[in-house]
């Protein structure tokens, strides 16, 4: 496993694990069992990077995690995020940071999590949506300095809004915020444009979300996909989405050709060859995912002469809508 420094001189694993998926609402399937099973492989296999959410499965994300790492024994990384006091994905564009993160309610979900884990303390809390409207406002500063200051937390960040990759860059400037957790992948590369250079000079960490585009870039999705009933993917890829996920994926595959055994590997190396980035978090439900995860990160960076050819592949379109 490769690692890279956090803030706080820590070191964490380049290739992380997204807890969404076991969390038990919205991925049909998800099983204790097998979610705890793949929890304690990550761990034994380097993977020292845990991402997290008050929101994945009303805490039981959280409540998994917090056992996973008591029998493993060990500490590892931990990062969640609070929720807006309005619940709203992304944050809407009239909302006051007064009334979607007051002072009150981010220390109070903040113990929530810590009560979920079991723990004393957060590596990182996260802003679970955001809106540098409310760069100024003095009192989620105040709340986020107290938590830091008791030791409660240790490290604060944002997780941007989808394909919003600007959203975040005027807070940051307070310099309370240690990381941003954001999405970039082959298809979406717009954090290159000014995300990724205001990192690098201010020394934000970056945290990518949904390498995979929710699917799209495994090699899966074709127009015949079916998902479970209930499973919300049937909406990102309803319509011709699925489609044109297969026919944007056969011009990658042509690209990589030689150098990487499947789109999968494509996509998780495109995002660690960027310096800016500190972790990827993939979700992983199945023990197959986790090994193939691994074995793709063991390979390194993608070489430059294929690199070069990713940004043919950008993709600027929200699929969320």
């Amino acid at each position: 496993m490769k690692y890279k420094t956090w803030k706080d001189g820590k070191e964490v694993s380049v290739l992380g694990f997204g807890t969404w998926g076991i969390g038990g609402t919205m991925w049909i399937g998800a099983e204790d069992t097998e979610s705890k099973k793949i929890l304690h492989q990550a761990m034994e296999n380097g993977i020292n990077f845990f991402d997290t959410a008050l929101v994945y499965g009303n805490g039981h994300s959280e409540v998994l995690l917090g056992e996973a790492e008591r029998e493993f024994g060990k500490p590892v990384f931990i990062a969640s995020k609070l929720p807006s006091k309005k619940m709203e994905w992304p944050a809407w564009e009239h909302s006051l940071a007064k009334d979607s993160f007051p002072a009150d309610h981010i220390i109070k979900m903040t113990e929530k999590s810590l009560h979920n884990l079991k723990r004393d303390y957060l590596d990182l809390q996260q802003f679970h949506v955001w809106n540098d409207k409310w760069a100024a406002d003095d009192e989620w500063k105040t709340a986020v300095r107290n938590l830091k200051e008791q030791g409660k937390v240790r490290s604060f960040g944002i997780s941007i809004n989808d394909h919003q990759p600007w959203n975040g860059i005027e807070t940051a400037k307070s310099g309370l915020i240690d990381s941003f957790q954001v999405i970039f992948n082959i298809f979406d590369q717009s954090p290159l444009d000014a995300l990724f250079p205001f990192c690098l000079e201010n020394d934000v960490k970056i945290i990518v979300r949904v390498p995979f585009d929710e699917g799209g870039l495994t090699g899966t999705i074709h127009p015949g996909s079916v998902f479970p009933q209930h499973d919300w993917r049937n909406n990102y890829f309803r319509g011709e989405r699925k489609q044109q996920v297969a026919e944007r994926v056969a011009l990658i595959d042509e690209d990589i050709r030689g150098e990487c055994a499947n789109i999968a590997e494509a996509a998780l190396r495109y995002i660690i060859s960027f310096e800016a980035v500190t972790t990827v978090i993939p979700g992983m439900r199945r023990e197959k995912s986790l090994h193939a995860n691994l074995d793709s990160i063991s390979k390194g960076v993608l070489p430059k002469e294929v690199l070069e050819k990713m940004p043919a592949h950008r993709w600027d379109r929200n699929f969320y809508r």
